[in-house]
């Protein structure tokens, strides 16, 4: 322990202090203003609520974790952010596109980091700070990239390619984790406690509050449609989420995880549709089907895909965010169809723009990080060994706990 100690002192504060001192410069040449802003401050400090407690709180379910996973959230978001809104500014320099008023650059950096939160669930207790920071610029910047092609060359709207971000965020994590070593079945710090379980529920009420802001702030037209659409989701698919519970559990009585996972569902799935969705319950039928797949996709990825693919996926990031995903960008398509169904000249071509959008999207996120997960397993990194997986203790001080943990 000393040792390993000694050599996560010796890196980690250091890489935090190149990063800020390289962000302070860059931002010194920023040209963004700060002054207005056509996006209010309370959308924003939802959408804050959102990544730094909701997600904080959401992966603290890990009995012996709960430090790292509240902690470590914090710095990569606060360090995300820097970054993402960095990028932001090259890229309006290189293309000598007007700049945008600050409270929007820094809401859609936030909205960004979403995705990092999310890869973090994937990963959560398997890597060292290091890693994670590095991940955390790796990603916001190839994510980035991901959605500057879609805006360019697709023409994708900004407030849909943004949606995106839970399925870069799912895949580019379940790519990343393939790489890591998998837990022992027999591991007892895997494991949640009623404790951790209620503080990540928690997480998950933050989250489902403030989702209507998250998926209505740069709607600029149809935001009240928008707040609508998402909440009547998120409301069925609470409720699918308590039925399925009970329906699918051998005593019958509701499972925190199923509700933990599913309730999200909705919001994910209309995240791409929102802004667009004429009727209520077209909104409620996608969070029906989100919260099922949700729920019924637990069983079949933990029992079948993840151990023939050798993926240990510790937050089940896959079945929370990454089918609704999916269910969202195909539920995209279909009601793109009916919606243009008489203006059968450009159908083609319009489907064509969130499927390019989709395909580009994962395939982006899958080689993006298969390689991620390669460089963070390099020995200079100094991944984790698998005994201490899931361990608060070997990055934090306990001075209370004068005998074990």
């Amino acid at each position: 322990m000393p040792s390993k100690y000694r050599n996560f002192r010796n890196n980690v504060p250091w890489l935090i202090l190149f990063l800020e001192a390289v962000f302070i410069v860059l931002f010194f040449f920023s040209t963004g203003d700060a002054s207005i802003s056509n996006i209010s401050y309370p959308v924003f400090q939802d959408v804050n609520h959102m990544v730094i407690f909701g997600f904080g709180f959401f992966l603290t379910f890990l009995k012996r974790y709960g430090f790292s996973s509240t902690g470590f959230n914090l710095l990569i978001i606060v360090l995300g952010v820097q970054c993402s809104v960095l990028i932001e500014d090259l890229l309006a320099f290189l293309f000598q596109s007007e700049n945008e008023d600050g409270l929007k650059r820094i809401t859609k950096a936030t909205m960004s980091m979403t995705a990092v939160a999310i890869s973090t669930g994937a990963v959560l207790g398997k890597t060292n700070p290091m890693q994670l920071i590095l991940m955390t610029v790796v990603e916001i910047i190839v994510f980035r990239m991901s959605r500057w092609i879609n805006n360019m060359f697709l023409q994708v709207p900004d407030n849909v390619s943004l949606m995106h971000v839970h399925l870069f965020g799912a895949y580019f994590s379940l790519a990343v984790s393939s790489r890591f070593s998998e837990p022992s079945p027999s591991s007892k710090k895997n494991a949640s406690t009623s404790k951790s379980d209620l503080f990540s529920m928690l997480g998950t009420l933050f989250l489902w509050v403030f989702w209507p802001s998250f998926n209505s702030v740069l709607a600029a037209d149809s935001k009240m449609k928008a707040i609508y659409n998402t909440y009547f989701a998120l409301a069925v698919s609470a409720v699918t989420a308590f039925m399925l519970s009970v329906l699918t559990t051998k005593d019958g009585k509701f499972r925190m995880t199923h509700i933990h996972s599913a309730v999200l569902a909705g919001g994910i799935t209309v995240g791409y549709t929102a802004h667009n969705i004429e009727y209520p319950w077209i909104a409620m039928i996608l969070g029906l089907l989100s919260s099922v797949i949700a729920v019924l996709g637990s069983y079949c990825l933990e029992r079948c895909l993840n151990p023939a693919l050798k993926i240990h996926d510790t937050s089940g990031v896959h079945f929370t965010f990454g089918l609704p995903a999916v269910l969202g960008a195909l539920a995209q398509v279909v009601l793109l169809v009916i919606q243009n169904w008489t203006n059968s000249p450009r159908l083609g071509y319009l489907v064509m723009i969130p499927l390019g959008a989709f395909c580009l999207t994962i395939s982006v996120a899958l080689i993006a990080g298969f390689i991620t997960g390669l460089i963070l397993n390099l020995k200079v990194f100094k991944t984790v060994p698998v005994l201490k997986y899931f361990e608060d203790q070997f990055y934090w001080e306990f001075p209370h706990l004068a005998v074990g943990f």
